[in-house]
């Protein structure tokens, strides 16, 4: 499998299919055809081109239901549910964060904030959303044992580099890579010291992406 990030919360795993989780992008052009998005929650730098990729979407039921109504072909699911699509396992889990579907004037509420563990190819990859800390993410490293954890940094809307690195111990993941920061100067972070302390007192490895990079994900690799 490849993953790529191209900023901010945005991810494209690719495999046996390709799936590409919250596609905002700060440029506003699309450098990729997914077979699959999926949706964390409602905030506009998540939802991003989803209307305009017109792909089957997957998201929370409140998500996907205004998705729906708008022409896209939706999945929909909850907190705690898991799916089989396309071939590629989906398991939404809890994120504490707020979710306002903001492209409607005002807006209106748009569910519950989410992540997703995602199974594709004999590996499984813990996409957070925008969260806090919350001490059940043992929960799904005891259920669901991702090899990978992608977890936002950021600070003021999403936990920082101090929380995220509590977190990183909480899910056990071999490799985490950090996401949601450095979009604007609101949420500017240097990554250099988070590296260095999650990787001098643990076993995990961070990997530190820019934009547009990617990496090679070997199932081998990650065997426990």
């Amino acid at each position: 499998m490849k993953l790529t990030w191209f900023g901010h919360s945005c991810f494209l795993l690719e495999g046996s299919k390709s799936v590409l989780i919250d596609p905002f992008f700060a440029s506003g052009s699309v450098p990729v055809d997914p077979d699959l998005v999926a949706v964390t929650h409602g905030h506009a730098d998540h939802i991003g081109e989803t209307m305009n990729l017109k792909k089957k979407t997957i998201a929370i039921n409140e998500i996907a239901k205004y998705l729906a109504q708008k022409g896209l072909d939706t999945v929909a699911m909850n907190i705690g549910g898991s799916i089989i699509e396309d071939g590629i396992g989906f398991t939404m889990t809890p994120a504490i964060h707020s979710s306002w579907l903001e492209q409607e004037g005002f807006g209106f509420y748009g569910g519950l904030a989410a992540g997703y563990v995602i199974a594709m190819d004999g590996i499984k990859i813990y996409h957070a959303g925008d969260t806090a800390l919350f001490s059940d993410m043992q929960l799904i490293r005891d259920l669901y044992r991702p090899d990978v954890a992608l977890l936002p940094v950021g600070g003021r809307y999403t936990m920082g580099p101090d929380e995220a690195m509590v977190a990183a111990q909480y899910i056990g993941a071999k490799l985490v890579i950090p996401m949601h920061y450095n979009t604007w100067p609101i949420i500017e972070q240097d990554m250099l010291p988070f590296k260095h302390a999650v990787e001098r007192t643990t076993g995990m490895a961070v990997l530190v992406l820019s934009p547009g990079e990617g990496i090679e994900l070997n199932p081998e690799e990650f065997s426990r």
